[in-house]
C-alpha cells in the first residue's frame, strides 16, 4: 500500500474500530480517550498516513495561504517585502503565493481572478503602474477577501495600507540638494495617477517653496522610471538647454541610468550635477560614483502589511476598521551628492 493512499478507512480497518473515531482522534477531539488516541496515531504514523491538509482546510473554508502581488521580484525592495512577509507568514502557519504583475494591468487582473479562484485567505499587493481602473480591486472586496495594500496603493476609500511618508522623502531628498547649493533641481517623476510618485513630487516642490526657489514645470520629467528613462531624462534636458546642477529622482534605477550617461558625456558628479535616487537598492553603492538615496525599510513594511492582513483574517466575522500604517525612511548620503 502507497504512504500516500493510507485513508482513515485503512486505519481503522487495521485497528477493528469505527472511521469515524480515527477521524475525531487525527483532529485531536476530546470525545476520544488518551488511550485510543496514542493507540490511532501510532498506527497512522505505522501506515504512513499523511493528512489532506487541502481538503480539511476547505472543509473549514480556509487554505491558511496568502496572495502576494508585486510589481517587479527582480526589484530589492519588492524582493526585501517579500522576505518580511513570508518570515511573518511562516510563523502564524502561512504559506505564500508570490506573483508579479510586471507593471501590466490586464496581467494585475489575471493574477487577482486566480488567487481568488485558489480561494487564498487574503491578499497582500502593491498595484502595477498601469493600474489607473480599479474594478478588478473593488471585485474582489466584494468577495470578502481581506486586502492590504503596500508602497503602491489605489485611490479607493476604506482600505488597509502600510506605506512610508513619501511626502517626507521627496522633501528630504529635494532639501538635500538645496543643502549642497543645487539651485536647478530636476525631477525625475514616475506616473502621476500613482500617489507614491504624487506625493513624492508634492514634497519636491514643498522643499523649493521653503527654501524660495521657483517651482518650474518643465523640470519634471515624467517615465516609468527604467533605468534607460535616467539616459532619455539627460538627452532631453540637454536638447532643450535646460541648466541643471541637481536631480532628484523618485526611484534608484533612472537616477542609475543618468549617473552612467553623465558619466559618459564627461559630467563631473556630484560637482556640476549632484543626484539623489530613492529605495535604496544594492547596485546604489558600486555605482561610480556611489548613490545618494532615500532608504524605505522592505522587510518592515511587509512584516507590518502582513500582521495587519492577518489580524483582518482572523477577525472576519468582526468588524474591524480598515488602517493606513505610515513607516519613516531616512535619506543615506553617498557619493553622488557629497560636495
Amino acid at each position: 500500500m502507497k504512504a500516500n493512499k493510507v485513508t482513515i478507512h485503512d486505519i481503522a480497518k487495521a485497528l477493528d474500530i469505527n472511521s469515524s473515531t480515527v477521524s475525531r482522534a487525527l483532529n485531536d477531539s476530546p470525545r476520544v480517550t488518551k488511550k485510543t488516541k496514542e493507540k490511532i496515531l501510532n498506527k497512522a504514523k505505522e501506515m504512513g498516513y499523511k493528512r489532506n491538509l487541502l481538503a480539511s482546510n476547505l472543509r473549514k473554508n480556509v487554505t491558511n495561504t496568502i496572495g502576494v502581488v508585486v510589481p517587479r521580484i527582480s526589484r530589492h525592495f519588492f524582493s526585501s517585502v517579500i522576505q518580511g512577509i513570508e518570515e511573518t507568514a511562516y510563523l502564524e502557519g502561512y504559506s505564500v503565493i508570490i506573483c508579479q504583475s510586471l507593471e501590466q494591468l490586464k496581467r494585475e487582473k489575471n493574477i487577482l481572478e486566480t488567487l481568488a479562484a485558489n480561494r487564498v485567505d487574503g491578499v497582500l499587493m502593491s498595484i502595477s503602474m498601469e493600474t489607473t481602473n480599479y474594478n478588478h480591486i473593488q471585485e474582489l472586496k466584494q468577495r470578502g477577501i481581506p486586502l492590504v495594500f503596500f508602497d503602491r496603493h489605489p485611490n479607493i476609500s476604506k482600505t488597509n495600507n502600510v506605506l512610508i511618508n513619501d511626502f517626507k522623502g521627496g522633501f528630504d531628498a529635494t532639501h538635500h540638494l538645496i543643502s549642497k547649493g543645487c539651485k536647478n533641481i530636476v525631477h525625475f517623476s514616475g506616473p502621476q495617477e500613482l500617489a507614491i510618485y504624487k506625493n513624492r513630487l508634492q514634497g519636491y516642490k514643498q522643499a523649493l517653496k521653503e527654501s524660495n526657489i521657483p517651482f518650474r514645470n518643465e523640470y519634471i520629467i515624467s517615465s516609468r522610471l527604467m533605468e534607460h528613462d535616467g539616459v532619455n531624462n539627460i538627452k532631453e534636458l540637454i536638447a532643450k538647454n535646460l541648466i541643471f546642477d541637481g536631480i532628484f529622482s523618485a526611484n534608484d534605477l533612472a537616477a542609475i541610468g543618468a549617473i552612467k550617461y553623465l558619466n559618459e558625456i564627461k559630467v563631473n558628479i556630484p560637482k556640476d550635477v549632484a543626484i539623489v535616487g530613492f529605495s535604496n537598492e544594492p547596485i546604489s553603492t558600486v555605482i561610480n560614483p556611489s548613490l545618494t538615496t532615500i532608504n524605505q525599510p522592505g522587510f518592515e513594511i511587509g512584516k507590518t502589511a502582513t500582521d495587519l492582513l492577518l489580524q483582518h483574517i482572523k477577525n472576519q466575522h468582526t468588524s474591524l476598521t480598515t488602517e493606513t500604517i505610515i513607516l519613516e525612511s531616512n535619506l543615506i548620503e553617498r557619493q553622488s551628492s557629497n560636495r
